[in-house]
């Protein structure tokens, strides 16, 4: 997670009201990162913060999905449930979290990390979109039945992987860098017999990989090391497994190869259009986790 965030004219779109609240939005985020930084007023300060940026950043929804109602944007619909994945998913996720840890420097990092790769992304494509600047990102937009299947078996699937409870952060995960340490990214590629593709995408924390197989391996990892990263390709295939019957009853996919792959390399393959399906997990007490699928 970077170490600050700045306000730069990339980041207006043209519209008076929405660039000023985009503005306040960044100076918020910037201004708690200061302060979890300050042992002497980390706890309360950043939860007078957060309380603040929360309710900032709805009034700007409100107010932003107004403005494209007045002037008959058509991605409309979209973005609202963007910003409805915002509110009703991500941020009470990451709240809980904070009450859980006692707003340890930890979970506000968490917190702050994934509200300044939310803003970035948000603002450079999904609002540049509604001016016109951008196309949106999210133009693969799935049936909310098949979306909540895959994510309740997803989740209680890695539930029992970590041995821990699993919370959604956001159906609508944007690629962004959730991680307050290195991170951990596979590509599953998969062939069925009519040439068709499926490819899956699974993306852990350092922490949670050093927790999970610390437990399952019943020694002490303190680092991602070759075996810790060929065990945690292991285990993507069995969770792979659990997930592959909601793409297709009919196709037999078989696993052509797994690679390894950067942070950037994972997200570069998303350039263009995100992934139909895209989720990220909290899991309780060890770290993050996103899967992602197309």
């Amino acid at each position: 997670m970077a170490n600050e965030i700045k306000w730069n004219d990339r980041f207006c779109i043209g519209v008076d009201s929405i660039d000023s609240a985009h503005q306040r939005l960044f100076s918020i985020v910037g201004k708690l990162l200061s302060l979890n930084e300050d042992e002497t007023k980390q706890q309360h300060a950043c939860r007078e913060g957060i309380k603040y940026f929360k309710s900032y950043a709805l009034k700007h929804f409100a107010d932003e999905e107004a403005y494209m109602a007045s002037i008959g944007y058509p991605g409309l619909a979209m973005h609202k449930k963007l910003h409805d994945n915002m509110r009703d998913k991500t941020l009470p996720a990451l709240e809980d979290e904070l009450n859980a840890q006692n707003f340890s420097k930890e979970s506000v990092r968490h917190f702050l990390g994934i509200c300044i790769g939310w803003l970035n992304a948000h603002i450079m494509i999904e609002d540049y979109a509604i001016t016109g600047k951008a196309r949106s990102k999210w133009e693969q937009e799935t049936p909310e039945n098949e979306a909540d299947a895959l994510t309740g078996t997803l989740g209680l699937s890695i539930g029992a992987m970590c041995h821990a409870n699993v919370r959604v952060i956001s159906q609508h995960y944007g690629c962004e860098d959730f991680a307050t340490g290195k991170t951990l990214c596979y590509r599953l590629n998969y062939i069925a017999k009519d040439r068709s593709a499926l490819q899956l995408y699974f993306v852990y924390e350092e922490a949670l990989v050093l927790k999970t197989l610390s437990e399952i391996l019943d020694q002490e990892f303190l680092r991602l090391d070759q075996t810790a990263t060929s065990a945690m390709k292991i285990l993507s295939e069995q969770l792979a497994e659990k997930i592959r019957p909601h793409f297709s009853q009919e196709k037999k996919y078989l696993l052509e190869r797994n690679d390894l792959m950067t942070l950037e390399q994972f997200s570069r393959t998303f350039d263009k259009t995100y992934p139909p399906y895209s989720i990220l997990f909290g899991v309780e007490n060890k770290g993050y986790c996103a899967v992602c699928a197309k």
